[in-house]
């Protein structure tokens, strides 16, 4: 009794999990995405859907992350990288496909709603969820709840300008949402490959600039001392809003340890206050937490 499935959406794989009442997972499996095929797409969700209920029985409820949001003017799906379902009815078509209704949410939310349930944020009565990878994300949590907002856009701060510019920060890189110098393109993985490449002309990953870093590399260690200044004055501008007790980081900056010690003394000279108890933490669940946030949508007991 009690089971729920959650799916994560991603861009080249579609992942599904089983957990029962306790949150203790059950079942997992994994499909590749249909890549550009929308109806394709709905087929490999019910399709895993049915498969993860062949394996633990029928499930209570199915909650989806997937990487965009809601319009809450339209119903259809808007600012997903995965452009073949910005327009659709995602969460209709998919509730058509299975006969049963399902809860959408954004991919950074889930993981917020993961790490505040039963992750590194659980207990927190504010919790903001980052999403350190190839692009930016956040979610918020708010006393029990994942803050959605007026244009389901809460936590994006991805795609506010980085605050406190240095003159050689502005204007800001291009960002694909069509302004310059977003947080996105200074603090995603992506970003920081960027910015070391601008000053070596060389071009490595964002991998392997950690590793050259952690090698002794001085070019490297300028770099990652550019990204936690630029880190800590984003959180500081999120702290100085929203106030959370906990922030959590996810996705693949996430493991460079040294920024949990290093940005929260940095972020004191821009947080409006005389001591920051903000804390700074890694997710528990890494890769899981999206699809385990997911399967948090509902509660155990279909209410809400």
């Amino acid at each position: 009794m009690g089971m729920r499935i959650g799916i994560d959406l991603g861009g080249t794989k579609i992942e599904g999990i089983v957990l029962d009442a306790h949150g203790v997972e059950r079942a997992r499996r994994r499909v590749p995405t249909p890549t550009g095929d929308y109806s394709g797409t709905l087929s490999a969700i019910t399709g895993l859907v049915a498969d993860l209920e062949n394996d633990t029985g029928p499930a209570q409820s199915v909650g989806i992350g997937i990487p965009g949001t809601l319009s809450p003017a339209t119903g259809l799906v808007k600012n997903a990288n995965s452009t073949c379902l910005i327009g659709h009815a995602l969460d209709r078509d998919l509730e058509a496909a299975m006969g049963r209704p399902v809860r959408l949410a954004n991919d950074a939310n889930c993981f917020a709603i993961s790490e505040a349930t039963d992750g590194a944020a659980e207990g927190a009565r504010v919790v903001f969820g980052v999403i350190l990878g190839t692009g930016v994300g956040g979610g918020v949590f708010i006393e029990g709840q994942v803050l959605t907002g007026a244009n389901a856009i809460a936590g994006e701060w991805g795609h506010n300008p980085l605050p406190w510019p240095q003159a050689c920060e502005s204007p800001g890189p291009p960002c694909y949402c069509g302004q310059n110098g977003c947080i996105e393109t200074f603090v995603s993985g992506t970003g920081l490959a960027r910015d070391y490449s601008q000053v070596t002309k060389d071009n490595p990953t964002a991998e392997q600039i950690v590793s050259k870093a952690q090698a002794g590399d001085e070019q490297a260690l300028a770099a990652l001392r550019r990204y936690e200044s630029r880190l800590a004055r984003a959180l500081a501008s999120v702290i100085n809003v929203i106030d959370p007790h906990i922030i959590v980081l996810g996705g693949g900056m996430s493991n460079l340890t040294r920024l949990y010690d290093t940005v929260p003394k940095l972020w004191r000279e821009w947080v409006f206050t005389d001591q920051v108890s903000t804390k700074l933490v890694a997710n528990r669940h890494g890769d899981s937490s999206g699809v385990r946030g997911a399967a948090w949508l509902w509660p155990i007991d279909g209410s809400n």
